[in-house]
């Protein structure tokens, strides 16, 4: 492992322990050139994953990008961390199972918006308007509306 300091490739693995999702391994590191100390986490990953884009463009799948979406929806919600932890790994378990390494972008979105739902449904719409795209007010409530179950009146 590069320090990330000095750039010496010559560093010292010191403790391993699991990490708190207990999905990954936390390993302290210590580089004897710069002194330098620093964490990595490693995690097991069943096979190497294609975005496909809408526009047809590849790139490889980045766990950190669908975290940091997540975590952007789920910013100030009364949701343990260690919760979303579990959820991201449990979406990318999902995406790596799904037995295809080339996965169209609107599948993961699905994927994310079926999960968020389940769990917060602000984080769940926070997402749906940067997913799907939102321009208006309008398009906030004609989601919202359809998320709200029919009151006896309307029938």
């Amino acid at each position: 492992m590069r320090c990330p300091f000095c750039g010496n490739v010559d560093t010292q693995v010191k403790d391993s322990r699991p990490a708190e999702d207990h999905v990954a391994i936390r390993r302290r590191r210590f580089c004897p050139a710069c002194g330098g100390r620093f964490t990595t986490y490693e995690r097991v990953q069943l096979r190497d994953l294609v975005v496909i884009k809408s526009s047809g463009k590849r790139e490889d799948f980045d766990r950190g990008k669908l975290e940091r979406s997540i975590r952007i929806a789920m910013q100030k919600r009364p949701i343990e961390p260690e919760r979303i932890d579990q959820m991201i790994s449990g979406i990318v378990r999902r995406l790596e199972s799904l037995g295809d390494t080339d996965i169209p972008s609107k599948t993961i979105g699905e994927i994310v918006m079926e999960t968020l739902a389940r769990i917060d449904t602000v984080a769940y719409v926070r997402f749906a308007s940067v997913y799907k795209n939102f321009q208006a007010a309008d398009d906030f409530d004609k989601f919202v509306s359809e998320l709200r179950p029919a009151s006896p009146a309307e029938e």
